[in-house]
């Protein structure tokens, strides 16, 4: 099946593709600012392009937050629209929709613009103010109709492997809701699956974690021992990305390369239900483990030297972008930093390593 892409998005694709291009060049490439990268501010334009669209929000955030000034609400819409930075509070998020009368749709790719994640139709407050903005209903009435609602306890994460399609049809579930009181009777209804985790998300990340954890028998059958997380994080997740917390004197694309890098402390969070599996590690974790089983049986006639690179590369496209709709995060993106070094990533013959490509990428991006 044909990648199909956006024209810009294309090209990038191409290059990395067709491009031919050492991992010195892709840096250098990156370095240069030659990616287009997709800004917030024009994403928003295209959204809602008429002259008044700072005014607007700025006017629907003062009257919607009732503990900031007009100064600061001021301030925070202009660094938005000039891309000084972008709205991380999935709640400002939902204000942006509201106050522009955007289509849940819309919202949806803001979501994984800004953030890691699309609508969670298990999160009891989003899956509210999804339906209120989907039936034309004002963020004010949603936040009175939710606020008069019974409280949600978390999910048992025990259930998690039998709840993992859950989102979908909770979603579905109240997609065909029309009413308030129908409305609060489905609410009712799915109080004991509301929940905040990601429980897709975590099961990709248990699944390729544990391959790092419990390496494979070597070729004369002794046991290999066990990885500790600080191990896994320093032998395949650190990637040459510095762990210094100094940003000053950083490139645009170094600041994003190295945003919500992973490392140990987050990844113990993570394995022990503390936080949300991030995107960006769920796709490094791919890269490292070249999305292959611990089975040693396992084959793929797509790792034979014969078979064409665009071949492979479409294969690990369709995947990535299988599980991420799976995991209800963004598709690959080539107009994303991140993304587009997991493209390229990607892009390696069969004799090899992705991890070592990308390795060598980010070497050469941050001289290291």
């Amino acid at each position: 099946m044909p990648v199909e892409l956006t024209s810009l998005s294309a090209i990038e694709y191409n290059n990395i593709v067709y491009g031919n291009m050492t991992p010195a060049m892709a840096a250098e490439y990156l370095r240069n600012g030659q990616v287009i990268l997709r800004s917030f501010s024009d994403t928003l334009k295209e959204m809602y392009p008429a002259p008044d669209l700072t005014s607007r929000l700025t006017d629907f955030f003062v009257m919607t937050t009732s503990d900031s000034s007009f100064q600061s609400v001021s301030r925070k819409i202009h660094n938005w629209v000039s891309d000084k930075n972008r709205p991380a509070n999935r709640d400002d998020i939902f204000r942006i929709a509201f106050a522009l009368s955007l289509s849940e749709q819309q919202l949806n790719y803001l979501l994984c613009l800004c953030t890691d994640y699309c609508i969670q139709y298990r999160d009891s407050r989003e899956v509210i103010l999804a339906w209120f903005l989907r039936n034309g209903y004002s963020y004010q009435s949603a936040i009175q109709f939710y606020t008069s609602l019974p409280p949600v306890q978390e999910l048992n994460l025990a259930r998690t492997k039998q709840t993992s399609r859950l989102s979908h049809e909770v979603q579905a579930m109240f997609q065909h809701v029309h009413t308030l009181d129908d409305l609060r009777n489905c609410y009712g209804k799915n109080l004991a699956h509301f929940g905040t985790m990601h429980l897709r998300a975590y099961y990709y990340f248990d699944k390729f974690l544990n391959q790092l954890i419990h390496p494979t028998p070597c070729w004369d059958s002794h046991t290999e021992p066990d990885y500790s997380l600080e191990a896994v994080m320093q032998t395949y997740l650190s990637l040459n990305v510095p762990s210094s917390r100094k940003r000053t004197d950083y490139s645009v694309i170094q600041k994003l390369l190295k945003q919500n890098w992973p490392n140990a402390t987050s990844i113990k969070n993570i394995r022990s239900h503390k936080e949300d599996v991030s995107r960006k590690l769920l796709l490094l974790l791919y890269v490292v483990t070249e999305n292959e089983t611990s089975d040693p049986d396992f084959y793929r006639e797509l790792d034979e030297e014969y078979t064409p690179l665009e071949e492979r590369v479409e294969y690990h496209w369709w995947t990535v972008n299988a599980m991420l709709d799976d995991c209800g995060m963004a598709r690959l993106d080539p107009r994303n930093a991140t993304d587009w070094l997991i493209l390229y990533a990607i892009s390696c013959n069969a004799e090899e390593s992705m991890s070592e490509r990308l390795e060598q990428v980010i070497s050469h991006v941050f001289d290291t």
